[in-house]
Order: structure tokens, then sequence, then C-alpha cells
């Protein structure tokens, strides 16, 4: 393989990768566009969307797409829950009362899963087979494939319920000025509640993705791969979706590159490096606007 396949194949690993980073970022960028609240827990939920989609697979007998569903529904209402016992009753408190109680949320969520399904890493079911496409020396393989699909499907429907649906414009005008939405007759309780409630169903289905893909699940999966979509969504701009997207995108790519060819000790320095940088040089992100504040 010359450097050219080489580097194609790289890509195609990376933007896999990227894909999952911005299913989960997209979680990260809904919840603080509408109260500005960085919810660290939300790695973990991807974790327990993992475990939905391997119980759901594995003892349920479900195939692939109905597990997904299973997995997007209960992550679904576990957000819905999150935000209305841990985040409600602090709404209008500092917003460091906010990030210690998504950092405990966080915890919560790893340790009772530690309880219920053991710390031992489960071994996710081989779904996809041999299935490849092989164009010269370069090689798309059935989880890449199913990664790739399923990112794209989804964030399609994503963008219609924003741009198309009631509900999608109660959230883009909550997330614009909540408190004028609210004079308007927009439900703010509800719309972020059906907020959280998406960002968690992503994040499941990169949880079930990532399973299937590495074939491998533990109870503290989500800490590394959280991290990453946070700055996955920093890098595009926190709190624009199509950002979130297109940072999880270079991200995984940037990953992908550096394992490829420097070392794969270093991927992971790389993803903080991104964050340090566009800190320095463009802290509002790639589709972000600096704004001033009058005060």
């Amino acid at each position: 393989m010359d450097f050219s396949e080489q580097f194609l194949q790289q890509l195609i690993n990376g933007l896999s990768l990227g894909s999952i980073y911005a299913l989960i970022a997209l979680g990260y960028t809904m919840i603080y566009g509408i109260i500005k609240l960085i919810n660290f827990a939300h790695g973990d939920v991807y974790m327990v969307g993992a475990y939905i989609g391997f119980f759901a697979i594995t003892q349920g007998g479900l195939g692939i797409f109905p597990a997904l569903v299973v997995s997007m529904l209960v992550t679904g209402i576990l957000g819905i829950v999150i935000e209305r016992l841990a985040y409600k009753p602090l709404r209008h408190a500092p917003r460091i009362s906010l990030l210690i109680t998504a950092i405990g949320v966080s915890f919560f969520l790893e340790y009772t899963s530690m309880y219920f399904v053991s710390p031992t890493p489960r071994t996710f079911p081989t779904l996809m087979g041999d299935v490849s496409i092989h164009v010269g020396d370069l090689i798309i393989n059935g989880q890449q494939l199913l990664i790739l699909g399923i990112t794209m499907v989804l964030m399609v429907i994503l963008t219609y319920i924003v741009h198309r649906t009631k509900i999608g414009k109660a959230m883009r005008a909550a997330s614009f000025d909540t408190e004028t939405a609210q004079l308007m007759g927009v439900d703010a309780d509800r719309v972020i509640s059906i907020t959280f409630c998406i960002g968690s169903a992503l994040a499941a289905v990169a949880g079930v993705l990532v399973g299937v893909y590495y074939n491998s699940i533990d109870p503290l999966m989500g800490i590394m791969p959280g991290l990453k979509a946070f700055v996955a969504a920093v890098l595009g701009g926190i709190g624009i979706l199509p950002g979130a997207v297109v940072g999880g995108l270079i991200l995984g790519v940037i990953e992908a590159l550096v394992a490829g060819f420097i070392s794969s000790t270093f991927r992971d320095a790389a993803a903080f490096a991104i964050l340090i940088l566009v800190l320095l040089f463009r802290p509002a992100g790639i589709f972000g606007k600096n704004t001033s504040e009058k005060v």
C-alpha cells in the first residue's frame, strides 16, 4: 500500500471515528445551546446506551436496528430523568453548581453501572461478519459502512426536526433567547427535556456503534470519548449543530492520521492539543462568532 492509499485508509478510519464523536458532540452542543450547561455526564449516558444495546442483542435476541431503537428510547428517558432530578432544581443556581452536579451524575452512572453489570469488560457480539468493500488495497469494512450510514441518516432526521418541526422551532427560539421565547408561549421546561432526550438518544447510538466497531464495552468507556466529543463541540463552535458534526469529523480524522503516521500513543494528546489551540486562537470555534457582552 503506497502513501496515498494509506492516507485514504486512515481518512476512512477517521471519518468512522469522527462520526461517533459527532453523535456524542451533538448532545453537548444542543444542551449548551439552550441552558448553557456543559453536561459532563453525557459520556456516561453513551456508556449506558452501549450496555442497553448489548443486553437487547444478547439477552433479547434483537438485531442491530431494533437494539438501536430500544437503546435510544431507554436513554432518551434517562436523559429526561437526569434533567428533571439533577439539573432542573439548579437551573437558576450559579454555573459552578451545575458543573459540579454534572460531574456527580457522571460518577453516579459509572459506579452504579459497575454495581449492576460488574467492572469486567463485555465482548460485544459480532454482527457484520466479514462484509467489506475492496478498492485496490483500500478496505472499507462492514462496521465502518454501518457507522457512516447510520450517522448520515440520523443527521438528516435531526436537521429535519430542528428546522421543519414545531418543537425544532421552539428549540431554536429557546436557544436564541429563552426568556423571550417563554413570553411568546414556548414551554421552556418541555423544550429542555426534549433536548436532553434527543441528545441522550444520539449518544446511545454512538455507544452501540462503538460496541459493534471495537467489540468491547465497559462501565468506564464513556470517559475519554465524552471528553473528546466535548473537544469536538468546542472545535466546531459549541451551541452550533453543524459545528458539532464538523468538529467531530475533523477530530476523528486528525486522530486517525496521528495514529497511522506518527504513533497511536499520541492520538489522545492530539485531541487535547487541538482544544488548547482552539481556546488560544479561536475560542468561539470554527462556526462560532466572537460576541461582546455589555456590563
